[in-house]
């Protein structure tokens, strides 16, 4: 007769629980769903488009996340049950799967507590990244190409949208930048632990071979804030220059110039975006991008806490807050929290959510 005693765990599961449904306050969260809900239904929503994919998207994401929790406490009441049951039926394969089921909630449960700790002042934000090849060659700008797939990878897996501004191409291969959004609430207090220099380790597909070759790239992440429009922004202050817009091997993928750089001449701060239909969509999205930037530079200079989010981050030797190894051993490594996996190929395929909880717990302690 196999006996099953998980009631400790289960204990500290509910305690758990308890106090991450007061922190994420589930009275609020169903207030806010009554009050989209209600903004969802009027017969004008879609009258003004923006706003209706706003307010229809933050409904979406409070009614998951009251699910969520809602799912997790029926869950915890399940396993008691099925504790009860493993221990009537007395077999192996009851305990298994009531441990199974334990070991699914306290995972389910260690994502919802990281949630608590995202209450900086932009962490509701969506985030704007952008990624630049750092030193080493065309083996960057390759390197860079992969951030860039594994973070949209990791996006799709959330079925958060994301939205591409611009990506300029490298000449042998990869990319030397691009900038996109993830529109999806709190994706900048999720994703600004990942900004900082990236550091590939592999024997490159591009050199000699035999050779191992070491390429670094940068990860920036701020916050794309509602508020933007706030920032003055005098036509003087900027330049704006239009261009063709061009795809991987220079093809060009419009047949108008209608791509938009635009130069914020005090700050030196550049933003592109090629990637929407008209020159005046492309204008539009450039813009509300420096107004972040700027709002958010203006904070950080108030607040001398620059570091925190942006940061001056070089790309290069003495930098690098992450390692991908790739030969002669297979390893990826983040340095300021230690958190490694032996699978680089599933954290390029999107597999960070482990790095990106470590990181946030890394940074809430760190403070």
């Amino acid at each position: 007769m196999i006996e099953l005693d998980i009631s400790e765990q289960i204990a500290a599961l509910r305690s758990t629980f308890g106090d991450i449904r007061a922190v994420l306050d589930v009275d609020a969260i169903t207030a806010d769903i009554a009050r989209l809900s209600e903004a969802a239904g009027a017969p004008d929503l879609w009258d003004d488009t923006d706003n209706a994919q706003k307010v229809t998207s933050a409904l979406s994401h409070r009614q998951s996340e009251l699910a969520k929790i809602t799912s997790i406490g029926s869950r915890l009441d399940d396993l008691e049950v099925l504790v009860e049951l493993a221990n009537e039926a007395g077999d192996d394969e009851s305990a298994q799967e009531a441990r199974a089921e334990l070991a699914s909630l306290q995972k389910l449960m260690g994502e919802l507590e990281v949630q608590t700790l995202l209450d900086g002042e932009f962490d509701p934000s969506p985030a704007v990244v952008t990624i630049r090849a750092g030193a080493g060659g065309v083996d960057a700008a390759d390197f860079a190409e992969m951030l860039m797939r594994m973070y949209l990878r990791w996006a799709e897996k959330h079925k958060y949208p994301v939205r591409v501004l611009d990506t300029s191409y490298a000449e042998e291969a990869g990319i030397k930048s691009t900038t996109f959004e993830v529109d999806a609430p709190y994706a900048f207090g999720t994703l600004s632990v990942e900004a900082g220099t990236h550091r590939l380790v592999r024997m490159s597909p591009f050199g000699a071979a035999g050779k191992r070759q070491t390429s670094f790239a940068a990860v920036e992440v701020v916050p794309l804030i509602e508020q933007a429009q706030s920032v003055d922004v005098p036509e003087a202050d900027i330049r704006i220059d239009v261009f063709r817009s061009s795809g991987p091997g220079g093809q060009s993928v419009n047949t108008t110039d209608s791509a938009v750089r635009i130069t914020h001449l005090p700050t030196g701060i550049v933003v592109s975006c090629q990637n929407e239909k008209s020159q005046i969509q492309n204008r539009a999205a450039a813009l509300r991008v420096l107004q972040s930037r700027l709002l958010l530079l203006q904070r950080e200079q108030e607040a001398a806490t620059k570091k925190e989010f942006a940061g001056n981050i070089t790309a290069s030797w003495g930098d690098q807050m992450r390692s991908y190894v790739l030969a002669p051993y297979q390893m990826v490594k983040d340095l300021r929290t230690d958190y490694e996996v032996n699978n680089p190929s599933n954290v390029f395929d999107g597999d960070l959510d482990g790095f990106i909880s470590a990181g946030i717990r890394w940074r809430k302690g760190a403070h």
